[in-house]
């Protein structure tokens, strides 16, 4: 696409678009940043991005109608504004003007920025107006809109991100792109009012060359975008793409801080889950003890980081530096899913209480501020708050402690110690509190971080205490002691915005989330979390006479669940989501009504996004992304897995609690279809890789005979999930020959209890390994 680069140069007279802090490998949606049409533009850790209030004087635009939080935040700019729609396109083809999208989110730092600079100006408000038709995107509500035209900016520019701006034909082709644009022009910059201005003039004088050059482009990109099966018959070796994708993972590697870039670095869950299958499938080599040590090395990393919430919990959505310091301090319902799996994983790889310790902080932080009453989850929390009540929001505001505050919360002194010491001074040196602040002033350009500090741990339990001459224990407790006054008096201050939009999609993610931790630990109290989202998702998210699954609702006054009219339907990811969530919860909590909603949601899904010509999924329905130039395949598992990848495993799955062989011939004609992907950059979709892997080798079906709640049955689905197996399916086999799953798998019938006890059978293509009763007999067996 290097043509269309030089070509929208031209046009514009722009310079080439930077790409801000942004990895190239990092996929786009990991980003809010100021990828812009300057390089110039640093991202900073603190920044003044700020909210907009509704004034008096100002007169709402229609963005006041919608539901999305990120619209609301709109509708009180002095812009024509309108939602995604027909309405905008009639208009636009009607007066022969070309539309201008924006696309963000409601708790993205730079799109507040671009907003309070641009469109709180009263003459940009009138260029946007006059002479274009303004069309704002929450991308959480539609991603298959946010996907489109981010192919077209990250082909166009260097760099992607948001707020993502893309000026388009009545007919939807895009022309020109970019990210954040600075209000005026700099040294190095173009200002956003420059481009209207510019854009307007070109369209005016040479729309016709505008035109064709837009169909060229967009030509390229479907030709560009295109995953087919084509020619192949079977997908490739598992073997050989894993291989390649741990070497290019290990070349990559942080050895010193963990991770997978200088900086930003990102949690990117979708990797470390890769490095524990790989791990697991080469255990007995130097590799698969690398690939161990790589994934837990950086899981304990962030967990000592700024990027963990040291005092409310949660993680921050990435870190600014290479040392998992300064994070960007938003917090994102998708990374605490994610990652409580992860931690519970390595717990059950490592026997390691920190990691369930930090997977059990992660959940009571997202029951504690990202939950509905009624069972759902909210999306986020932004990055920026008021320091104090009637100041202007600050990044990282409501998380940054001052020396003076953490001295006058805990004065109290420490008894023993070799030296006199305050618990403050004790929380202060183990988490690196300085008195000049411990963020450095490169990533605090503006210097509105001056003199505060990022909890971060700076040296384990065992120095802090040989440094005071104490116990450990004692340390803990007075540093646990400590937290929990800076998390009450924090309480205090004014809160970041909340998101309290709830997309099925991450509900999804988060019943994993609960399910999974819940299961490895024991807790029934975090499986119950992960059942009341289930039913939030079946009782407000799902159309029982169509059998859609709907992809938003939003909190309403008093707490109740509205919708938006007409519904916004679900794309693929919210299916593949939800689906893996109740595949999840159900070996969870052994309730089959789970398992057999997601079957029902698979043959939906199948129906509304399946490529019957090329293979695999389309993230969107054909009718609800009608007018948009490009129909995509997502083909990159970024800050999210891919959908494709999750629903390559739900296939897997599926077959193996169903026996349905559509199901695993689906499986096969997908990632056959992202052949060329996985041999090119395996490391772009490693959760594919991971399904690839599976689908190559034998899938256990481990089936436990018994009552759901008697002791022995708990006592053996305990040991189940007490050890990493990721290519399984867990089957509880209750004796009734008309259950579903009897009627889906008719060998189960065969499996008795040995002696009226709870009996397991390890089975792999329907032959069974012998009956056992002990739960150690039966880890053994599958913990060679």
């Amino acid at each position: 696409m290097l043509g269309a680069r030089a070509w929208l140069g031209r046009v514009l007279l722009l310079p080439r678009a930077g790409a801000g802090l942004a990895a190239s490998r990092s996929s786009s949606r990991d980003k809010d940043r100021s990828a812009t049409v300057s390089s110039s533009v640093p991202m900073p850790a603190g920044g003044k991005g700020s909210h907009p209030s509704s004034t008096p004087q100002r007169v709402p635009n229609r963005l006041i109608h919608e539901k999305s939080p990120y619209l609301l935040q709109h509708a009180y700019n002095p812009v024509d504004w309108y939602p995604w729609g027909q309405e905008a396109f009639d208009k636009a083809r009607k007066e022969n003007k070309p539309i201008f999208l924006s696309v963000g989110y409601s708790t993205c730092h730079w799109c507040h920025m671009m907003e309070e600079e641009s469109f709180q100006n009263e003459e940009i408000g009138r260029l946007l107006s006059e002479d274009f038709v303004s069309v704002k995107v929450d991308r959480e509500e539609r991603p298959d809109v946010d996907k489109v035209y981010m192919t077209f900016v990250q082909a166009t520019s260097s760099g992607g991100g948001w707020p993502m701006n893309v000026w388009l034909t009545p007919n939807l082709q895009p022309f020109v792109g970019g990210t954040y644009f600075p209000p005026e022009d700099g040294l190095t910059r173009v200002g956003f009012r420059t481009v209207l201005l510019r854009i307007r003039e070109q369209w005016k004088q040479n729309k016709n060359t505008l035109l064709e050059n837009s169909q060229r482009v967009t030509t390229a990109l479907l030709a560009r975008s295109e995953i087919s099966v084509g020619d192949r018959q079977l997908p490739p070796s598992a073997a050989t793409v894993n291989n390649r994708c741990f070497q290019q993972l290990d070349e990559g590697y942080d050895e010193e801080y963990g991770g997978f870039a200088e900086a930003p670095k990102f949690p990117t869950p979708v990797i470390l889950s890769f490095l524990f299958s790989y791990w697991l499938s080469h255990r007995l080599t130097q590799d698969g003890s690398r690939a161990q040590q790589m994934a837990l090395h950086t899981l304990k990393m962030m967990a000592n980081g700024g990027i963990r919430d040291h005092v409310g919990q949660g993680f921050h959505r990435y870190s600014t530096d290479r040392q998992w310091h300064v994070p960007h301090f938003e917090k994102m319902l998708y990374d605490q899913a994610q990652l409580a799996v992860a931690y519970s994983q390595a717990f059950q790889l490592s026997g390691d209480e920190f990691y369930s310790d930090v997977a059990k902080g992660i959940l009571q932080y997202v029951a504690r501020s990202l939950s509905h009453r009624s069972g759902g989850f909210y999306s986020a929390e932004d990055a920026d708050s008021p320091p104090e009540r009637g100041q202007r929001p600050k990044e990282g505001a409501y998380y940054v402690w001052t020396v003076k505050e953490v001295q006058q919360l805990l004065p109290e002194p420490v008894l023993g110690a070799t030296e006199p010491l305050t618990s403050g001074q004790l929380l202060m040196k183990h988490y690196g509190l300085t008195e000049a602040g411990n963020i450095s002033p490169s990533q605090d350009p503006k210097g509105e971080l001056q003199g505060q500090n990022v909890l971060t741990v700076r040296y384990s339990l065992e120095l802090t205490a040989a440094r005071f001459g104490l116990d450990v224990e004692a340390v803990r407790t007075l540093l646990n002691s400590g937290l929990e006054k800076l998390f009450q008096a924090r309480k205090h201050r004014p809160k970041p915005h909340l998101d309290s939009k709830m997309l099925a999609a991450w509900n999804g993610l988060m019943v994993s989330g609960y399910a999974v931790t819940g299961a490895v630990l024991g807790q029934d109290r975090l499986i119950n979390y992960a059942t009341n989202g289930a039913k939030f998702l079946k009782r407000h998210m799902f159309d029982v006479a169509s059998g859609r699954l709907m992809r938003t609702c939003y909190t309403g006054p008093g707490g109740t669940v509205e919708h938006s009219n007409p519904p916004c339907w679900g794309f693929l990811e919210d299916y593949a989501f939800v689906v893996r969530g109740l595949l999840d919860l159900y070996e969870a909590s052994q309730e089959s009504a789970w398992l057999e909603w997601a079957l029902r949601l698979q043959d939906t899904q199948d129906k509304l996004f399946w490529d019957s010509q090329g293979g695999g999924y389309f993230c969107s329905e054909a009718e609800l992304g009608a007018g948009l130039p490009l129909r995509l395949k997502d083909d990159q598992d970024g800050a999210e897995p891919s959908a494709n990848s999750v629903s390559a495993h739900n296939l897997l799955r599926l077959h193996g609690f169903t026996g349905h062989k559509d199901w695993m011939d689906k499986c096969v004609c997908l990632l056959t279809a992202f052949s060329e992907r996985m041999r090119r950059v395996p490391v772009a979709l490693p959760e594919m890789v991971r399904a690839l892997s599976a689908q190559q080798q034998t899938l256990k079906q481990i089936v436990i005979c018994g009552d759901r709640q008697a002791k022995d049955t708990k006592a053996l689905v305990q040991c189940v999930h007490s050890v990493y197996i990721p290519n399984k399916v867990l089957i509880l086999a209750d004796g009734d020959p008309s259950s579903f799953l009897s009627r889906q798998l008719p060998f189960l019938s065969t499996l008795r209890r040995l002696e009226d006890q709870a009996t397991a059978y390890v089975c792999e293509n329907q032959a069974c390994s012998v009956p056992i009763t002990d739960p150690c007999e039966l880890r053994k067996l599958l913990h060679p």
